[in-house]
Order: structure tokens, then C-alpha cells, then sequence
């Protein structure tokens, strides 16, 4: 009764491959609410939105945020919800991913990286009602990484390529990585935000430098039928009937984002025919 264990495979493939991929592969000791123990293959402890179910993002693609912070990495962690869910902290050692990037199934370097979150609801359990959806916090990983995982390609929201870095530079020292990260939902009312920054030592040849890009979205949202907004998703007050007269619950939902790259990566590291310095998107949904 205190094990529990995802298995999560894909068999999609990619654009590059048919084979299939395991998202997650985990155990999990849930010896109590405060303190449990993961190991394995999952989502790293950083991202707001990230870290949200699929079933409950507002879009059907992750921000630019998503490109700085890690993906699914292998790992331990040690995390947990204190002070009736008030407070909640995730910490862990692994093995360390470039920027959006996800682990494969084994660990090709000896290098680790250090990674944590810790998020605070302070008004979770109070009686006023408008404060009980207040949430924030920060998130990061610091690692030493060195050789070509370090560093990354960014896309858009689409998966479009709009930045790469030249051929041979490779991560050449510290990656480290910091999220400040909110939200604020009250009745049908919701508004999620998150800032990332990362900075990478990279080289090429014998030239070195330090990298520090950056992204930030908010995510704004209304439930136009009524229904309680919060980020664990909506459950709709009547099923989706049109037979019966029940349309279920809709809701309006907007969000902008953007990334900019560090100036110092052109031209050694990044072509600029090529290669655009920052990237914004916009994105509405009903």
C-alpha cells in the first residue's frame, strides 16, 4: 500500500524515429503525505506548467518556457506536501538533460545534476475563499556539464526550430537554471505565470563563454459557464448532453510567451542568417 509505480510508453515514435520511447518509468515510496521517495524516469521538479497533468494544461502545447527548463530525466528525489498541502518540496539528484531536452534510458556521462522546487499556497486552508487559490514559488537545478547534452536546439510552439547552436559547441562547465513561477485562481478565474532563466558555459575551439537566455509566459483563463478555474484543471457542473440541454463547461483562455537568447552566442556559437536572437507567441483558445 506505500508503493506506487507509472509506466508510461509511447509508441509514437519521433521525427527521427519509429521506434517506440518510455516517457515515464517510476516507483514511487509513499511512506506519508510529507515525505515520499521517487525513483526512476519522470518529469524533473522545475516548471509550473510543466508539472502540470496534460489533462489540465491550457493549451495543447507547452510555452517557450518549456525550451530552458529540463524535461524527463533519471533520477532520485525526495518529495513531499507539509502543513496540509500548504506547503510542498520536491529536491533530487540526476542525471541531467540540456535545456527542453528529455533523458534517454541510461546515463552516457558521469555528470549529475542538482535539482529542486519548493511551492507555497499560505492561504490553502483558510475560510476566505478568494485567497484559498494562491500559489507560488521557485524551482532550479545546478550541474557541471560537459559535451554536447549541454547544449540544445529551441523551438516555437509548434515544434519549429528557430535557434541552434554552430557544430562543435558543447556545454564547457556550470548549466544552472532558476524558475520563479505562480498562480492565482478565484471562482472561474485563473492566471498562471512563470519566469526561467539558464546559464550555460559553452565552447568552441578555443573560445568559452557563459550564455544566460531567458523566458517568461502568463496564461490567463475564465470558465464562462461558472465552473471553479483552479490548476488542477475544471469539473464541469453537467456533462456535455446537448440532447438533454447540457453543454457542459467551456471557458475562454489566453496566453502570450517569450524567449530571448544571450546577444554573446552570435556569431562563434549561432549563426544569425540562421539563427533568430528571441521568439514570442501568442495563443487564444475557447
Amino acid at each position: 500500500r506505500d508503493f506506487d509505480y507509472v509506466f508510461m510508453p509511447d509508441f509514437g515514435g519521433s521525427s527521427s524515429s519509429i521506434s517506440p520511447v518510455i516517457q515515464d518509468a517510476y516507483v514511487n515510496y509513499r511512506y506519508r503525505p510529507e515525505f515520499q521517495i521517487r525513483a526512476g524516469k519522470f518529469k524533473s521538479p522545475v516548471g509550473l506548467e510543466f508539472l502540470q497533468a496534460a489533462k489540465d494544461n491550457a493549451f495543447n502545447e507547452y510555452t517557450l518556457v518549456k525550451d530552458l527548463g529540463p524535461g524527463r530525466d533519471l533520477g532520485v528525489e525526495l518529495l513531499g506536501d507539509l502543513f496540509g498541502e500548504t506547503v510542498s518540496y520536491a529536491a533530487g539528484i540526476f542525471n541531467g538533460v540540456a535545456d527542453g531536452s528529455n533523458a534517454s534510458n541510461g546515463d552516457s556521462d558521469n555528470t549529475i545534476d542538482f535539482e529542486g522546487r519548493l511551492f507555497i499556497q499560505p492561504w490553502k486552508q483558510s475560510k476566505v475563499t478568494a485567497l484559498q487559490g494562491l500559489g507560488f514559488g521557485v524551482g532550479g537545478t545546478y550541474g557541471d556539464q560537459n559535451g554536447t547534452k549541454a547544449v540544445n536546439k529551441y523551438t516555437t510552439d509548434g515544434l519549429q526550430t528557430f535557434f541552434a547552436y554552430r557544430s562543435g559547441v558543447a556545454g564547457d562547465g556550470a548549466h544552472w537554471r532558476v524558475s520563479p513561477q505562480g498562480y492565482y485562481y478565484n471562482g472561474p478565474f485563473g492566471l498562471l505565470a512563470e519566469y526561467i532563466e539558464s546559464s550555460q558555459k559553452v565552447s568552441s575551439g578555443a573560445s568559452t563563454a557563459t550564455l544566460d537566455n531567458s523566458a517568461w509566459e502568463v496564461t490567463g483563463s475564465w470558465i464562462l459557464t461558472g465552473e471553479k478555474n483552479s490548476y488542477k484543471g475544471v469539473t464541469p457542473d453537467q456533462d456535455f448532453n446537448p440532447a438533454q440541454g447540457h453543454w457542459g463547461a467551456w471557458g475562454l483562455f489566453a496566453r502570450y510567451a517569450q524567449l530571448d537568447m544571450d546577444s554573446g552566442a552570435f556569431p562563434i556559437y549561432a549563426d544569425p542568417t540562421t539563427s533568430a536572437n528571441s521568439a514570442e507567441a501568442w495563443s487564444v483558445g475557447l
